[in-house]
């Protein structure tokens, strides 16, 4: 007797079904995600249309939400808590315009962003979330280690009107450059001591969480990269490549401060790179040294004259202080 579980054109047949149905599956999901959405957004907008044509005051205001929650519940189940109400509310007064909210975030996605009171930084993780296709999970993390905050450290302030309004699409080595890089994803103790090949160890072993802290476009080459010049070999000691950019990118991991021979290391690799290992239709490699610590005016200097692309960066080992970085963007943000 046959065994048609053997067959390799039974299989075939079995692997198209299969994902013909998860595909449908995902796709009812996603349809019922978007109605929830929209349906959150009206009731938001039903809630706001009633305060106004009462002139309803605050006090008021916060016993009608109390009292909605509990008829809600009780008519129609789980989902109407006081909670989500005020973020309904809050959902059709921050997107009046029911366009501006995109249907490709879900209610979880939006529930996360309107945590954020700051205008431009919202703009800038709902633009994300999309252009990277984040999970809710995903999006919480880049929140809670300032992503946001990070890459406007390092512009001017029409930068940082443009990254909050079209996201973070790196176009050089420097966009691609955090102040800082956050790795608290380690879980490594600040103050523990640990040596560049740990730390490579740790990143590697966590790569799904260093490719979103690096961002958008990086796909892991390798580690240890050899290089070998007059007989001596080099070793670079992370390689990517950036498909946007469409060139590698070479990282080097310093766990003290980076110092005058970290900077001529790289800049070595960088020239070997071009000159070896690119092909035509590959962009300039672009260089970065990672450090614990760096020095701005000796970072200025060590790389004034260097035509490669070299980016130097500090990482740290715990989230950053978000009141501290959104105060600095602030600052830049004010000035005339």
């Amino acid at each position: 007797m046959i065994e048609i579980s053997k067959d390799k054109e039974y299989n075939k047949l079995l692997n198209k079904i299969g994902s013909n149905f998860l595909e449908a599956k995902n796709r009812v999901y996603k349809a019922i995600d978007n109605e929830l959405t929209q349906s959150n957004w009206k009731t938001g907008q039903y809630i706001v249309e009633y305060e106004q044509e009462g002139n309803i005051r605050a006090e008021y205001g916060k016993q009608l939400l109390l009292q909605l929650a509990k008829d809600l519940s009780r008519l129609y189940g789980k989902g109407f808590s006081r909670s989500n109400l005020v973020y309904m509310r809050l959902f059709y007064i921050k997107y009046p315009k029911g366009g501006t909210a995109s249907h490709l975030l879900s209610w979880s996605h939006y529930y996360e962003l309107l945590k954020l009171k700051d205008n431009h930084e919202r703009e800038f993780y709902k633009k994300q979330s999309i252009i990277e296709n984040w999970s809710v999970r995903e999006l919480k993390r880049q929140k809670k280690t300032g992503l946001f905050q990070r890459l406007a450290l390092s512009k001017n302030k029409n930068e940082i009107l443009e990254l909050a309004k079209k996201g973070y699409k790196p176009t050089n080595e420097k966009d691609i450059i955090k102040e800082p890089y956050i790795f608290e994803f380690l879980g490594i103790p600040e103050g523990n001591l640990y040596s560049e090949s740990e730390l490579e160890t740790k990143l590697i072993k966590n790569l799904q969480s260093f490719l979103l802290e690096l961002g958008k476009g990086f796909a892991f080459v390798g580690k240890q990269y050899k290089i070998t010049l007059a007989n001596k070999h080099n070793y670079v000691d992370l390689v990517f490549y950036n498909y946007i950019l469409k060139c590698f990118v070479l990282i080097d991991l310093k766990v003290n401060e980076v110092e005058h021979k970290d900077v001529g290391q790289m800049i070595t690799y960088l020239n070997y790179f071009n000159a070896e290992i690119i092909d035509k239709s590959d962009n300039e490699t672009i260089g970065i040294i990672l450090a614990s610590e760096k020095d701005d005016v000796f970072v200025e200097y060590a790389t004034a004259t260097v035509s490669n692309k070299l980016a130097v960066g500090e990482y740290q080992l715990y989230l950053p202080d978000k009141k501290v970085l959104r105060e600095r963007v602030k600052q830049i943000l004010e000035k005339t």
